[in-house]
Order: structure tokens, then sequence, then C-alpha cells
């Protein structure tokens, strides 16, 4: 089959290759891919991962073969999944606890545009619940994270100031329920009971400032590569509150991944969250790379593969 491989020391950082088919364990399915996303913090791992390397944990696609052992989707099912690498091909093996079915109403791209962000948005703004009646910060707002972070807040009540990189970057926001739309964290006006970090350096110093005693400053990210400097005295007028590190592997058990893909899937079956895509060929990949680590791209950079290429 043919797969998508690291190649650092190549003309592009990424080439599509033969490759073996996955041979699944008793609890992984096996899955034709019929879409795939690319997060910004795969892009680092090209730099750094060893030639034949094959990335890729946002897929979406069609069941050949259930578990082994009984679990998960039957074969036929479309669904949507995480990985832990390798799913840039026509076929992954993927365990049954990372997979949702799809609704019928939910494209493979847009599916596909969930597992990382998704988890990551959902499960950031749970430090901060409930959040009906809460006043939210979501740094990075343009972003994959920060678009369904803004829409989740919102949808649970939480009045959202988002914040974005440039005026250009704001239209992104349009229509998903931002309260406030602000230029730069030095924009955002009085204090929040949580905070979505993912800039870092200044922006994250900056955070300290605009969180309420006993809020919540959940970071994610660092965007921009630069260290933050914190001093507890930052603290003196927002005593108690803390910060909270995300990891969203770790962040809950692993059998809570299936149930947190199926209530995101399902919030976008009903309309509920709209999950904003730039759909290439996989074969473009290469050329998205640095479009995307440049911002030029909004929301998620999705990937299709063509079924008869895929199998399912």
């Amino acid at each position: 089959m043919l797969a998508i491989v690291n190649t650092p020391n190549g003309t592009a950082p990424v080439d599509i290759r033969e490759v073996a088919d996955p041979e699944p364990a008793r609890d992984e399915a096996l899955v034709a891919i019929r879409a795939f996303s690319l997060n910004r913090g795969e892009l680092r791992l090209f730099e750094t991962r060893p030639e034949g390397w094959r990335p890729g944990q946002d897929v979406a696609g069609v069941v050949l073969r259930q578990a082994a052992d009984g679990s998960g989707p039957a074969a036929g099912t479309r669904v949507v999944a995480l990985t832990d690498q390798a799913g840039w091909a026509q076929r992954a093996a993927v365990p049954s606890r990372r997979m949702a079915a799809l609704p019928d109403n939910v494209e493979f791209a847009a599916a596909a545009a969930l597992p990382v962000a998704g988890l990551t948005a959902l499960r950031t703004l749970r430090h901060g619940a409930p959040l009906l009646g809460k006043r939210v910060l979501v740094t990075g707002a343009a972003g994959g994270v920060g678009n369904l972070a803004v829409q989740l807040a919102t949808r649970s009540g939480a009045r959202v100031t988002a914040i974005v990189g440039n005026a250009e970057r704001a239209g992104v926001l349009d229509g998903l329920g931002a309260a406030e739309v602000v230029t730069g964290i030095e924009q955002a006006q009085g204090r929040f009971g949580l905070i979505l970090e993912a800039v870092g350096g200044a922006s994250l110093q900056a955070a300290i400032g605009h969180i309420e005693e006993r809020g919540t400053i959940v970071i994610f990210g660092n965007s921009s590569g630069e260290p933050a400097a914190i001093n507890f005295r930052d603290f003196a007028e927002h005593q108690n509150a803390r910060i909270q590190s995300f990891f969203y592997f770790t962040c809950e058990p692993e059998e809570r991944f299936a149930p947190d893909l199926a209530l995101l899937v399902g919030l976008v079956a009903d309309g509920s969250v709209r999950p904003r895509v730039t759909i290439q060929n996989w074969r473009e990949i290469s050329a998205v790379g640095p479009q995307l680590r440049g911002r030029q791209i909004p929301g998620k950079a999705v990937f299709q593969i063509d079924p008869e290429m895929s199998g399912g």
C-alpha cells in the first residue's frame, strides 16, 4: 500500500512511498483511510524523526476488518479515529477504544479535523466546568483547536472572548458565537474564570493578569516558541488561581477516547459545531506544510484519499 513517510534528507519533508500493509493487534481494526488532517505539532516532528518514520494521528475512513477481539465498530462502518502514528496511509490499524462511528450526515473531511483539535478543545474546557455564565478567554482562536473551543464553550453557555493574531484572521470566527473577538491578548478586557492558552511567551504572562481568583489557565501549546517569565507575585491579585498543563493522550483514561469522539461527531451532525477545514488531495501535503506553519491556512488542513486507493 501507499503511505506518507518522513524524508528529512529529501527535497521535501515527506514523500508517498510503498510500505507493508498494517498488521492489526487483537484490539485493533483495519481501517481504509478516506481523509486525514495535519496538526502543526506534527510539522515539528518531521525535523526530529528518522527517515521512514510514518506520521498521522487524525483519520476518518471505513472499517475493513473489525478488531479480532470483537470490540469496536463492525466492518463497513464509517469511523473517525485517533492513532499514535502511521495514519497518513491508504490503510491503518486503529485501536477500537480510539474510534467512533460517524453519523450519516458527517463527511469524512469534517470528521478528520476532530480528533486532536476536538479532543483538546473539549477536554481543556472541562477544566473550567461548569461553563454556564462563565467568562472564557481563548488564545489562538482562529486555529484548529481555538475555533472548536470557541464553539464548544459558547454552546455550553460561556461568554467567550476570542483572541486572534491579526485582524485578517478575525473573520474565521464570524457566526461562531464569540461575544468578543480581539487582536492580541493585551486588548482583552476584564477577568476570566477560564483561559485556554496556546501561544506562550508574552501571551501566557499576560493571561495571568486576566485570570479571576481561583480561576484556571490551561496551557496546551507554545506556538510562539518563546519562554514566559512567571513570578509568584504575579498572582497577588489573582489569589489561588492555577496554571494547568494539558496533554491530550494522558489527560483522561483511554476508554474515554471513543465516547468523546462520538460526542464531537454528534455535535457536528446536529449543527452545533462546524469544523473549519481546507481540503486538499493527499499528494499535495508537501506544499501545504509550509502554509500551515506560516498560519496561511485557516482552521484545519485536511487531505483526502480517493476511495479506490484506500480500498474502502
